[in-house]
């Protein structure tokens, strides 16, 4: 594998990068500067979209095939994109499962997989990339507003798996703070991916605003965390759902 580590250049790796929230997380931190690993599971064609649009704006990044289920996959992964970029100095956790049922339809395959996706990969991802990550570095994981409310029947589980998000990452701030490293949580409401694209008229009619938000947007305020005017915030939980769950 060619290696471009002896640069300067800071590093990004943004597992779940190939679609949706994770896809617009990696072109926008591509155009703030960083060199920029993503994961993927399924999707090649999506993850090498993303990667040229990258490299077709100037910037360098790098697309790995990752299963967040599996933890020798998510340690690969970040070996990987060291090898390819150095040490890392932000990594954002967007991977996640959605699947829905009500209590007595619920499979017990459905909540292994989302727990094992949604909590326990999340819990790996940040371990195996705090290891690699600069002092000062920035850990920002995807949640969702349904760890707020969701109001939805049939969305218990991920919601439970969405407030486990939002303890982990407060509890994990403390472990990592002697580092200067934060660790932030954004919580988006409806969004306009592949997921929602049946419902997004039904869900703005939901919502205060009016309306479903865009990737870019949740993008945006990964960026602000990213960065050094957010070095002040850590453990946090930040919501972004155009008023969706007020």
């Amino acid at each position: 594998m060619q290696t471009d580590s002896k640069t300067s250049q800071k590093a990004a790796l943004v597992f779940g990068g190939s679609r949706g929230i994770g896809a617009a997380v990696a072109k926008r931190l591509a155009r703030e500067g960083y060199a920029v690993a993503l994961t993927y599971v399924s999707r090649p064609d999506k993850a090498a979209e993303v990667v040229a649009s990258i490299q077709g704006a100037g910037g360098r990044a790098l697309a790995i095939k990752a299963d967040s289920a599996d933890p020798t996959q998510i340690t690969a992964a970040v070996a990987a994109a060291v090898e390819r970029f150095g040490r890392l100095h932000v990594a954002v956790v967007s991977a996640g499962l959605y699947q829905g049922a009500p209590l007595d339809q619920f499979r017990l395959e459905t909540l292994d997989r989302m727990l094992s996706v949604n909590v326990r990969g999340v819990f790996l991802a940040i371990q195996a990339a705090a290891a690699h990550l600069s002092d000062g570095g920035r850990i920002i994981t995807i949640g969702s507003n349904v760890a707020v409310r969701s109001g939805v029947v049939g969305s218990s589980v991920y919601a439970m798996t969405k407030s486990a998000v939002a303890t982990l990452v407060r509890e994990l701030a403390l472990d990592l703070a002697p580092r200067r490293i934060t660790v932030n949580n954004i919580q988006p409401g409806p969004i306009e991916t592949d997921i929602t694209a049946d419902f997004l008229e039904a869900l703005a009619q939901r919502n205060p605003l009016g309306r479903v938000g865009r990737p870019e947007e949740v993008a945006g305020l990964v960026a602000y965390l990213s960065g050094d005017e957010s070095g002040y915030m850590t453990g946090a939980s930040l919501t972004i759902d155009g008023g969706f769950t007020l």
